[in-house]
């Protein structure tokens, strides 16, 4: 594959700067989305969120916790996925996707089950996106998000989109990337 060693470059930045994200393996490629009918090929990374338990979190509807985990990570993910010009110039490169899991929150728990919602936005809106032609209210109204419950699909979700920066700013206590890393 002509871009492995981008997406392995996008892979080791995403694993120092952001900890606390998992990417899993075998996934972060170039895939055909299940819902479109022609062979056009998205730019896909699947990542798991560790995140603490937080009670307030947990009290959102499934809606407001996919807003939330939207507004936190996908922008911050689109950015470094195009930072590559490689990859944002190809024009064989139809749209982005980044699909999140992370541990749904339960009271009392219960058996662990995740959370996961899937984006797609197609190439054009993410250019304007990290352009800074449109912000990320309009990102989210142009995206098609779809949401599980665990195992339970919960078909499309309509997400509101807010700027926030908290993958550029949260810091691990005492981590260090390793010597060498810039994490941007």
């Amino acid at each position: 594959n002509a871009y492995a060693p981008v997406l392995r470059e996008l892979n080791a930045e995403i694993y120092h700067c952001m900890p606390w994200v998992d990417v899993h393996k075998q996934s972060i490629g170039f895939f055909k989305p299940r819902h479109l009918a022609n062979d056009d090929r998205y730019l896909a990374l699947r990542v798991y969120v560790e995140q603490d338990p937080s009670p307030a979190f947990a009290r959102l509807s499934a809606q407001e916790r996919a807003s939330a985990m939207f507004s936190r990570y996908v922008a911050a993910l689109l950015r470094r996925m195009t930072a590559r010009t490689a990859l944002i110039g190809d024009p064989s490169i139809a749209g982005f996707s980044v699909i999140l899991d992370w541990f749904k929150q339960t009271s009392p728990p219960t058996r662990p089950v995740n959370e996961t919602i899937a984006v797609f936005i197609e190439k054009p809106t993410v250019q304007d996106f990290v352009g800074g032609r449109i912000r990320a209210a309009e990102l989210a109204a142009r995206a098609r998000v779809l949401g599980w419950d665990g195992e339970t699909a919960l078909g499309a979700l309509t997400v509101n989109g807010w700027d926030d920066n908290f993958a550029m700013t949260y810091k691990i206590k005492g981590y260090q990337p390793e010597q060498g890393v810039t994490c941007h």
